[in-house]
């Protein structure tokens, strides 16, 4: 799955669907751009948030293979929504939507509301470092 070595706290709650930290092995720091639903042509796609994750995590994916990189090299996925209860409601689409593009492999995450992204479309938007 990931090179790098997954820790949890023994004192946090369990992790589900995210690590509490992520201990990168050595090689090159990869930043990726925040992606959203937008297709090659630049237009969003998608109606629901699951359906909108689905484009953006795609294209984290294709960002971070240009790079020269995979999925379990991600340590760290932010993940930016204009409707925090939107997101919760549509976790069990959500899921199998991650192990699509990401696998099995569960970095460092962090959910943030926001009152919109550039897009005014975009319902969601992911940013992720990688070490490859």
């Amino acid at each position: 799955m990931s090179r790098h070595r997954v820790v949890t706290a023994p004192e946090l709650a369990p992790p589900v669907g995210f690590a509490h930290a992520v201990v990168a092995v050595p090689g090159s720091a990869v930043y990726l751009g925040g992606q959203t639903a937008q297709d090659a042509s630049g237009a969003i796609v998608g109606t629901t948030m699951a359906e909108q994750f689905d484009v953006a995590a795609g294209n984290v994916v294709a960002a971070l293979a240009a790079a020269g990189g995979e999925p379990g090299d991600l340590v760290s996925v932010q993940i930016f929504v204009t409707d925090v209860a939107a997101y919760k409601a549509a976790l069990d689409e959500l899921g199998p939507l991650w192990r699509k593009h990401f696998g099995r492999h569960y970095p460092a995450v962090a959910l943030f509301g926001v009152v919109e992204l550039f897009d005014r479309e975009a319902m969601i938007e992911l940013v992720g470092v990688a070490v490859v």
